[in-house]
C-alpha cells in the first residue's frame, strides 16, 4: 500500500520557506542543543517524512520539531505508532486536524498554480541586501565582540538567507550566493560564540557553517570557517585539532591565488605554535606571514570580513598572542606596542584584547607600575562585557596580587575594578 503524503508538514515547510536541507540543518542544531549529540539528518530524511514513508520520528526529534514549529507532531501530520492514520488520534483533536489538513491541501494546490507568489524571481539584488546586513554584523562584532545578541542575530540572518532559497526561482549562481551568505552569517555566529567563550555553541555553528559552505562552493567562506575552527580548538586547549583545522584552510587553492589569505593562514598557524611552545618556529612563521601580505595585490576583490580586520596590526596581534603563550614576554610586549600603534579606530574589541595582553607581558617582566597602568587603560565596557577581556583582566588581577601582595598597585587595581561593579 502506497504511503499517504504528509501534506501538513509540506504546507508548514512552504509557509516558513524551509527546503528539505534547510529543515534538516535546523533540526540537527536543535538536537545538539537538546541532547549534546550532533544530529545526522539530511534532506533525504525530510523527504521521507513528506512522502509518508517515515510517519513518526523519534522522541527527541519530535520535541525539536515542536519547539521549531510551535505545533504538535500530530498537527504537523505525523502519525503515532500503532495508528493507521491521523484520524486515529483522540476525538478532541479531529476538528482541528481536519481544518489543518484541508488548509494544507488548499495551500499545496495554491502553490502549484502558475501565478503563485512563490514563483517570484530571486536575484543578486536579494543577495546584495543580505550582504549589507552581513556588513552590519561585522561592524558590530568589531565594536563589541563576543556578545550573545550578535551571535543570535547572525544565526537568524543565516536562516533568513537559507529560507530565501525556497521562496522562488533562481539561477545556480544566485543559489550558490545564498548558501554562501548563509554560511557567512553562520560563521559570524560561530566567531561571536568563540569570542564569548561559548565553545559548545560555537561547535554547533561551525558544523552548520561547514555544511552550508560546501553547498555554496565558495572558497573564501570555506577558508574563514576552517580558520575559525582552528582558533576555536586553540582556545579550547586542543592544539593538535587546531593545527589540523587551520591546515585545511591553508591548503585551499584560494591561498595560492591570493597571498592575503595565505598570510592570515600563516599568522594563525603562528598562534597555534605559540600555545604548543614552539618558540623557535615563531620568527620564521611571522616572516612568512608578513612576506605573503606584502605580495598581496591592493586591487584584488576580497570579502568584507577579510577587509574589515586583516592588516599589519592584526598580524602583530597574533604574534603577541603567540609569544605570550610561549612565554617570551619581551617579544610579546614589542608586538603589543606595534599592534596598538597601527590598529584602525573601529577595532575596539581588538584594542581591548591587545591592551590586556600587553599588561600581562609587562607584569611577567616584573614591571608592576607599567602593567597596572596598562590594564587600567582597558575601557570599562570591554572589561565587564567582553568575556575574553574580562577573563584576561581577572587573571591579571590574580597575578598582580600574587606578584606584589598588598602593594600600592594591587590596592589601586582592587579599587579600579570595584568601580566597574558599582552601579552608576
Amino acid at each position: 500500500m502506497e504511503s499517504e503524503r504528509n501534506v501538513a508538514l509540506e504546507a508548514w515547510m512552504d509557509e516558513h520557506q524551509y527546503s528539505a536541507n534547510g529543515l534538516a540543518i535546523a533540526i540537527n542544531a536543535g538536537l545538539e542543543s537538546l541532547t549534546g549529540k550532533v544530529g545526522t539528518y539530511d534532506g533525504r530524511h525530510i523527504r521521507e517524512w513528506r512522502s509518508g514513508r517515515v510517519r513518526w520520528p523519534n522522541t527527541a526529534t519530535r520535541r525539536v520539531l515542536s519547539d521549531l514549529s510551535g505545533r504538535s507532531p500530530v498537527d504537523l501530520g505525523f502519525v503515532p505508532r500503532g495508528r493507521t492514520s491521523p484520524a486515529a488520534v483522540p476525538q478532541e483533536d479531529s476538528m482541528h486536524r481536519r481544518t489543518l489538513v484541508t488548509g494544507a491541501v488548499s495551500t499545496a494546490i495554491a502553490a502549484a498554480a502558475p501565478c503563485a507568489a512563490s514563483t517570484r524571481k530571486i536575484g543578486m539584488s536579494d543577495v546584495g541586501r543580505l550582504q549589507q546586513k552581513f556588513t552590519a554584523v561585522i561592524a558590530s562584532d568589531h565594536k563589541h565582540g563576543g556578545q550573545r545578541d550578535i551571535e543570535q542575530r547572525a544565526a537568524t540572518l543565516a536562516d533568513t538567507a537559507l529560507n530565501l532559497q525556497n521562496s522562488g526561482t533562481a539561477t545556480q549562481r544566485v543559489r550558490s550566493s545564498l548558501y554562501a551568505s548563509a554560511a557567512s552569517f553562520r560563521s559570524s555566529a560561530m566567531w561571536a560564540a568563540i569570542d564569548g567563550r561559548r565553545f559548545k555553541d560555537a561547535l554547533i555553528h561551525m558544523r552548520e557553517a561547514q555544511a552550508l559552505a560546501e553547498l555554496s562552493g565558495d572558497q573564501a567562506i570555506k577558508f574563514r570557517i576552517w580558520s575559525h575552527a582552528g582558533t576555536l580548538y586553540r582556545h579550547m586547549g586542543r592544539p593538535t585539532d587546531a593545527r589540523a583545522a587551520n591546515d585545511v584552510a591553508r591548503n585551499l587553492h584560494i591561498t595560492r591565488r591570493d597571498p592575503m589569505f595565505a598570510s592570515l593562514g600563516m599568522a594563525r598557524q603562528m598562534a597555534i605554535q605559540g600555545v604548543s611552545h614552539e618558540l623557535r618556529s615563531l620568527p620564521r612563521t611571522f616572516g612568512q606571514a608578513r612576506e605573503a601580505m606584502s605580495r598581496a595585490s591592493t586591487d584584488a576583490y576580497r570579502p568584507v570580513w577579510l577587509l574589515a580586520f586583516w592588516d599589519e596590526a592584526e598580524l602583530h596581534s597574533l604574534a603577541l598572542s603567540a609569544y605570550l603563550a610561549a612565554g617570551d614576554w619581551p617579544t610579546a610586549e614589542y608586538h603589543a606596542h606595534q599592534c596598538l600603534a597601527s590598529l584602525r579606530p573601529h577595532m575596539q574589541r581588538s584594542r581591548a584584547i591587545a591592551t590586556s595582553r600587553l599588561a600581562h607581558a609587562q607584569l611577567a617582566q616584573g614591571d608592576t607600575d607599567a602593567a597596572t597602568h596598562t590594564a587600567m587603560a582597558v575601557n570599562a565596557e570591554a572589561a565587564t562585557q567582553h568575556p575574553r577581556v574580562s577573563r584576561m583582566l581577572q587573571e591579571f588581577g590574580a597575578a598582580l596580587r600574587a606578584t606584589a601582595p598588598g602593594s600600592r598597585n594591587a590596592r589601586a587595581w582592587t579599587e579600579h575594578t570595584a568601580a566597574w561593579r558599582t552601579p552608576a
